[in-house]
């Protein structure tokens, strides 16, 4: 029976921030495991699905979206019960919007260069890398503080959390300290004290990148058009 697919990797953070979503609404859904080890979403059968060959990517009866935060939007748009997780307001979505390009363009950009691309790929953990996700950090710590919420948008969780959320398990997975940064620690800890059931999917994936961090995959047979690839490396 049609219905709707996720094109995912499970540690994936992005793919989380939707699984997120999904289990927020409580939507029913099919999970497809795109094996990146392998290479499968270098294919050109997976392409036809999403030709930027990356997850998550959505196949709503036939309707196929891949971006995170665009999917983000539409799941929230399609089948939300209400407007809490993103507000049809102007400004009270703008501000949802700010968070998620945000996120996309400097916070898990940044952690995403310092975590994710030297357990994967060939790439160092740099002072450059951790000066920009101090940056990150303490743009967000400010955000969260001159606006005086509970959350990223407001202070009902949106779904701008839940991509801000995905991003900062990555920072857990290698213990990093986000101590001081207290409104981002704060704002981290009530999001999974208060939505238990979603921490759990984005802490599986965590628990993941923590095995990654410590015994990283060999990648070096993956041939990626993009990032450089090597054998496995014990020190990163």
């Amino acid at each position: 029976m049609p219905g709707l697919k996720l094109y995912s990797v499970s540690d994936s953070p992005p793919t989380l921030a939707v699984r997120m979503l999904l289990a927020a609404l409580d939507l029913p859904h099919e999970l497809v495991d795109v094996d990146f080890a392998a290479g499968e979403h270098l294919t050109e059968s997976y392409a036809q699905i999403n030709p930027q060959k990356e997850v998550p990517c959505i196949d709503d009866n036939g309707f196929l979206l891949s971006e995170s935060v665009a999917i983000l939007q539409y799941l929230a748009d399609r089948y939300g019960k209400n407007e809490d997780l993103y507000p049809r307001d102007p400004q009270k979505r703008a501000v949802v919007n700010h968070r998620l390009v945000f996120n996309l363009s400097t916070y898990y950009q940044y952690i995403s260069e310092y975590v994710m691309a030297p357990i994967f790929y060939a790439y160092e953990r740099t002072a450059l890398g951790l000066k920009k996700t101090n940056i990150g950090l303490s743009v967000f710590n400010t955000i969260l503080e001159r606006n005086a919420t509970k959350f990223a948008a407001g202070d009902e969780m949106t779904i701008a959390d839940l991509a801000l959320v995905a991003a900062t398990m990555c920072l857990e997975a290698i213990n990093f300290d986000v101590s001081p940064y207290p409104r981002v620690a704060r704002w981290y800890a009530d999001f999974k004290g208060d939505f238990p059931s979603l921490w759990r999917v984005a802490e599986r994936g965590m628990k993941e990148i923590r095995q990654f961090d410590r015994d990283p995959p060999d990648l070096s047979g993956l041939n990626h058009p993009i990032h450089p690839t090597s054998k496995k490396r014990t020190n990163h």
